[in-house]
């Protein structure tokens, strides 16, 4: 599931940042961003990532599995730098380390268990949150560059979260039947879509690694609530303390990641011909 994210978020951000800019909360920017092959073979990533990830949910508790999922970011600034030749400053090199640290700690507290349901309240409150973050959406897609970008990818987070609550329950069913008919497949379905476009957006502004980062932040927190309070998400007795200084660490170099995280790719903004002419090297350098 890490690699698979991390993967997915590399190509989707190459994709993102070859369409047009959009000010505007529109769905079709996934319509333009499907016409890129690079998107798709991203998205089909992601959703082989997704599947991973919804499988461990039947299992594992969502303050380990959404942990997990910002580790992809780590794989991507790997792949950034191989691939793409992106310049990662010292700090974020030190932040990948502790984010892989922190999930560690977080693999070895966690306690696998089954997740309890959740009632008709807890359909009601994902619907809520799913028109809010898109009422959010619109109105914080205005914002440009570094702060549109980690504002987007929060939301996005925010959605995504949404869509995790809703699969650890999911992930139970006991027939294909039962899949299909709960309301939980629909709710999961449209936070994840809501998400995604979200995350296009936020990746169109700067930089992917404060995207990413900034989403799987914003998204980690609370479904890891949720998951302990509602859901019968477990910790290892005697573990306690290594399950919150692993989610802490992981935390902290999440946010940290977009603190230090740099534009790696910017749109153009002006015609061709109003370009300053190419100077030669040596006329550039007296400048």
């Amino acid at each position: 599931m890490i690699a698979a994210y991390g993967v997915a978020n590399l190509l989707q951000s190459v994709a993102a940042t070859r369409t047009t800019v959009h000010h505007t909360f529109d769905p079709g920017l996934l319509l333009r961003l499907a016409s890129h092959r690079t998107y798709l073979v991203g998205l089909g990533c992601q959703t082989l990532g997704f599947v991973l990830a919804f499988l461990a949910r039947r299992d594992l508790p969502l303050f380990l599995v959404q942990a997990s999922v910002a580790a992809g970011l780590g794989v991507t600034a790997v792949l950034g730098v191989v691939v793409l030749k992106w310049r990662l400053p010292a700090a974020e090199v030190a932040l990948i380390v502790l984010l892989f640290g922190g999930i560690s700690a977080l693999v070895l507290s966690a306690q696998p268990a089954p997740s309890r349901q959740i009632g008709p309240a807890g359909l009601v409150a994902l619907a809520v949150a799913l028109a809010v973050i898109g009422g959010l959406g619109v109105f914080t897609v205005r914002l440009h560059g570094a702060p549109g970008s980690v504002a987007l990818g929060a939301l996005a987070g925010l959605a995504f979260s949404a869509a995790a609550v809703a699969a650890r329950p999911l992930a139970a069913a006991h027939s294909f039947d039962q899949f299909v008919r709960d309301p939980l497949l629909y709710l999961l379905i449209a936070h994840s879509l809501v998400g995604q476009l979200l995350l296009g957006l936020a990746m169109q502004r700067g930089s992917t690694t404060a995207a990413v980062a900034a989403m799987d932040a914003a998204g980690a927190v609370p479904a890891a609530i949720i998951g302990l309070l509602l859901l019968g998400d477990r910790i290892w007795p005697g573990r306690e303390w290594l399950a919150a200084l692993g989610f802490l660490v992981t935390l902290g170099a999440v946010i940290g990641l977009t603190r230090y995280a740099e534009p790696q790719h910017h749109h153009e903004i002006a015609p061709a011909r109003q370009r300053l002419p190419l100077r030669h090297p040596a006329t550039a350098t007296r400048r």
